[in-house]
């Protein structure tokens, strides 16, 4: 039980006399007064609703322009607006006695001017004819409640606006009369309470046969009960003259003691209003409690029940009734005066509160603007205010209490610089743990949370600050990884960082700090290809360091098919990646043994493996074998080496395999290499050089007749041996003798050089060229006799045919070698056709068919010596008055001047052949295309 006694007073809300509205002449209104006979009243969607004595219903808008209509004959007992329809309910008397007649009124419709009656019905429980006492009615418009004087209750359900659609019965019956009624609605259930003079009663009109309960043993008087909002969770509000009570629908909840005789109760807005006598006088009844001394001082007490303030006080004369509309109060007075009392916005009721602060009363301010929905702002102002209150008071832990309150509107560094000092920094842990279950930290405020968590070595409180779920990380997990591995707490960091897959953050922890190689190298197994390749080139070669074998079995599968380990689904499903194995070669740099091992494993099951990964290898191999002292050893190292220069993996890098050999002497390989780029003159010059003769034999055969050049070559080293070198001599001579590749002067002219080569060895070589010269001097001048006798035959032939007739005797055709028949063709060379064989064969009418091609062939031989004539004759010239000889000689070589031509001829081949005059050539043609 709370005594309002203790409670504080304000003055939240400003009274006012509600006036005329000014005339035209602007002369001051006077107070609006409300016609006589005022009996009740109610309000709701924009207007008061008054009813009198008369059997008058008046309306008053906000624009206090009165209407009235008349709704019965004698007069208005009861009144009910709806909150949410247009609906008016009424209950008057049409006749004298005790008839009471409930209307339904639609206002939204007319009937002649006048709000349309939907519904009409005498108010009598039974047959019973009693006085109504009260009247209420669901904002559904589904039920409708009556009380009467003799303690009975009727309940009307459906739709209350029709006859048809409704039924109505009594719900309660009882001895003493029926003081209040209000309906309950939670979710689908609905309740009604009832309240009598004597008791308090619920029933639950949602389930069949309308269940009820009662509540207590002592009710209270007309309109001194209400229904609260959801702010108070929709209790049912009585008013005893000692003490407010408050219900559910199941059971009695808090109770207030505010005294005196009460005489009307309304909620309005989170307020309880309680109009009460001003002294302490015993009414004639208690069920006619506002009747007592009409001349009598009324208080209005307005109540804040969750702050436990009144929220304004003030004495009226004869209060009729308290509506609330256009979100204000109004006070109606028998004088037929209106009052309004406006609520105070929010923030005149803080200023109005500065004695509170003064006090220091913080928590009723807190409340207060609670309850008053005062934005977040000024909320975390007053949280401010008050936490600065405690802080210079020494109390540490109630002020950071309040400073937490204000995160979100308040800045951090605010607080933070308060509780620095080393003995708040519980206090200040407090505060950051706050600020990060908000997520409002920043990277600063991590750090500094973390750091006082080491300070007071509080591992518990670490341990459950980092070991929240992924939806519940309020942190920026990267700081806290620094902070934790500064502060020496790795293996903090290290959960943190596999967690929330820092797997850089990880490693670097792992290998940095705790040293453990083999743990580090088993994550990196367990990452994604991506990442799994990022960090081996990262930190493949600390591991290679210290656990070789295990990283270079990873650097394979990474390499090949890569699957993280673990992911077991993963692995029978996805096809595997693999990584540039070249790049991991410098992971090595160290370790020649395991990169061999992986070097040959990668060329093994990947025969498509960079060319660097073969370029190391072979590398490797040679290094190896250049060192090797076991002679076995060293030949199964030669042979390893050989076999993959072989491996046809080095077309590409030439060059670079020819030096790595040459680097290491390998032989075999750099012979190999040079046959391979058909360098035969290199393979002659690197025998030379070790001065093995038998090779230098031995290539000049091999290749000699690739590259003819090395005979030459050979001859001239033999040459310049002083050495006895006859053997070798003699053979090369054989060989080019038989070639013709040098002129005899220049093998003289070689051999002169070697003091040690005599006559002797060259005498048969000598003997032999001119003996072959000899016959080939007798052979041209055989010919040449040849074509003379030719020349003078066929001279001899043209003075003929330019002298004497021509016979033709030739019987058959010279093409199908049947017998001649007319019409024919003959030609002067002796050849004849038939006609029709002839226009088939032919491609000129002038020459034969037989000769055209030995014709054409000696016309083309003759161009081409009149073509070489002019070309000659024009190179002599330009090279004789040119400047720069050299650049006209390379012009003719551009344009292929030089190149060879060859004619394909059936004369015999050799210098003889171009001793034919080319007159007598001309002409012979000339005369044998003659035709008959």
């Amino acid at each position: 039980m709370a005594a309002y006694l203790q409670w504080r007073r304000f003055v939240f809300f400003d009274r006012e006399t509600v006036k005329e509205p000014p005339g035209p002449d602007g002369a001051g209104a006077k107070p609006f007064a409300l016609p006589s006979g005022i009996a009740v009243c109610d309000s709701g969607r924009g207007s008061l609703v008054f009813g009198d004595i008369l059997r008058q219903i008046w309306f008053l808008p906000r624009s206090l322009q009165l209407s009235s209509f008349q709704a019965y004959k004698l007069r208005v007992t009861h009144l009910y607006q709806l909150k949410q329809h247009s609906i008016l309910v009424s209950v008057g008397e049409d006749e004298e006695g005790i008839n009471p007649l409930v209307k339904v009124w639609n206002l939204e419709k007319r009937d002649g001017g006048n709000p349309l009656c939907t519904r009409i019905f005498p108010a009598i429980p039974g047959n019973k004819p009693t006085v109504v006492s009260c009247l209420t009615v669901h904002e559904n418009l589904n039920f409708m409640a009556i009380g009467f004087a003799d303690g009975s209750v009727v309940l009307t359900k459906g739709d209350i606006t029709r006859d048809r659609h409704s039924k109505t019965q009594i719900l309660h019956e009882g001895s003493y009369p029926v003081t209040g009624l209000a309906f309950r609605q939670s979710g689908k259930t609905t309740h009604l309470f009832v309240v009598t003079t004597e008791n308090i009663q619920s029933y639950m009109l949602s389930v069949k046969d309308y269940p009820h309960l009662e509540l207590d043993t002592h009710g209270c008087g007309l309109r001194c009960s209400s229904l609260s909002d959801p702010s108070q969770d929709l209790q049912f509000i009585v008013a005893g003259n000692e003490c407010v009570y408050l219900y559910q629908p199941d059971e009695r909840g808090p109770c207030f003691a505010f005294e005196g005789q009460k005489l009307i109760v309304h909620w309005y807005r989170g307020y309880l209003i309680i109009v009460s006598k001003d002294r302490k006088t015993s009414p004639k009844s208690e069920f006619a409690g506002n009747e007592a001394q009409n001349s009598d001082k009324q208080v209005l007490n307005i109540y804040d029940l969750c702050n436990k303030f009144i929220a304004y006080s003030s004495i009226f004369d004869d209060i009729v009734d308290v509506l609330a509309e256009w979100g204000s109060l109004y006070v109606l007075t028998r004088d037929g005066k209106i009052h309004v009392l406006q609520e105070k916005d929010t923030q005149t009721k803080l200023e109005a509160c500065k004695s509170v602060f003064l006090k220091n009363l913080f928590e009723m301010a807190i409340n207060l603007a609670k309850s008053h929905h005062l934005d977040s702002d000024g909320l975390s102002e007053i949280f401010r205010q008050y936490g600065d209150h405690l802080y210079n008071k020494g109390n540490h832990d109630g002020a950071i209490q309040q400073y937490i309150r204000t995160i979100g509107k308040l800045e951090p560094s605010y607080v933070i610089r308060k509780f620095l000092d080393a003995q708040r920094i519980h206090n200040l842990t407090a505060y950051l743990q706050t600020l990060h279950l908000q997520s409002l930290a920043n990277a600063d405020h991590t750090t500094l949370l973390l750091n006082c968590y080491t300070k007071l070595k509080d591992s518990s409180k670490l341990e459950e600050f980092i070991k929240t779920s992924d939806s519940e990380v309020r942190f920026d997990v990267e700081t806290a990884i620094k902070v934790l591995r500064q502060a020496g707490y790795y293996s903090h960091a290290v959960y943190l960082a596999e967690k929330h897959e820092h797997h850089e953050w990880y490693l670097k922890i792992q290998l940095e700090d705790i040293k453990n190689y083999q743990e580090a190298l088993h994550y990196i197994g367990k990452l994604p290809f991506e990442q799994a390749e990022s960090n081996m080139k990262r930190y493949g070669k600390i591991l290679m360091h210290h656990v070789p074998n295990e990283t270079t079995e990873l650097l394979k599968i990474l390499c090949t098919d890569y699957r993280p380990l673990g992911d077991s689904e993963g692995r029978g499903m996805l096809e595997g990646k693999k990584a540039n194995s070249e790049e991991f070669i410098p992971v090595f740099a160290n370790n020649s043994r395991e990169l061999k091992a992986f070097l040959e494993h990668m060329t093994e099951v990947q025969a498509d493996s960079p060319q660097g990964v073969y370029d190391t290898l072979l590398e490797l191999r040679l290094q190896n074998w250049a060192h090797e002292q076991d002679e076995q050893i060293k030949e199964k190292l030669h042979n390893e080496a050989l076999t993959l220069l072989k491996s046809g993996r080095f077309k590409t890098v030439f060059d670079k395999a020819l030096v790595l050999c040459q680097m290491h002497n390998f032989k075999d390989g750099v012979l190999y290499l040079y046959e391979q780029g058909q360098l035969f003159q290199q393979i002659m010059h690197y025998h030379m050089q070790n001065e093995q003769y038998k090779k230098v034999i031995e290539v000049c055969e091999l290749y000699g007749d690739q590259e003819a050049c090395l005979w030459e070559q050979a001859l001239g080293y033999f040459a310049r041996k002083e050495e006895d070198c006859k053997e070798y001599v003699a053979a090369v001579l054989k060989h080019i003798e038989n070639k013709n590749l040098m002129p005899p002067l220049l093998v003289v002219q070689t051999l002169a050089h070697n003091s040690t080569a005599t006559l002797s060895v060259i005498k048969d070589y000598l003997v032999n060229k001119l003996q072959k010269q000899s016959r080939q001097i007798e052979q041209d001048e055989q010919r040449i006799q040849k074509y003379r006798e030719e020349t003078t035959r066929i001279r001899q032939e043209i003075e003929e045919l330019k002298a004497s007739p021509k016979i033709f005797q030739k019987t058959k055709c010279s093409i199908c070698t049947s017998s001649l028949e007319l019409p024919s063709v003959h030609f002067l060379c002796g050849h004849s056709f038939h006609q029709h064989c002839f226009e088939s064969y032919s491609e000129s009418d002038s020459e034969c068919p037989t000769c055209m091609p030995e014709n054409r062939k000696v016309m083309d031989m003759i161009r081409a010596q009149e073509q070489k004539r002019d070309l000659h004759d024009q190179f002599q010239h330009q090279l004789k008055c040119s400047n720069d000889g050299f650049s006209v000689v390379a012009d003719y070589f551009g344009r292929g001047v030089f190149n060879k031509l060859t004619l394909i001829t059936d004369l015999p081949s050799g210098k003889a052949a171009t001793t034919l005059e080319s007159g007598l050539q001309r002409e012979l043609l000339i005369h044998t295309k003659h035709s008959t």
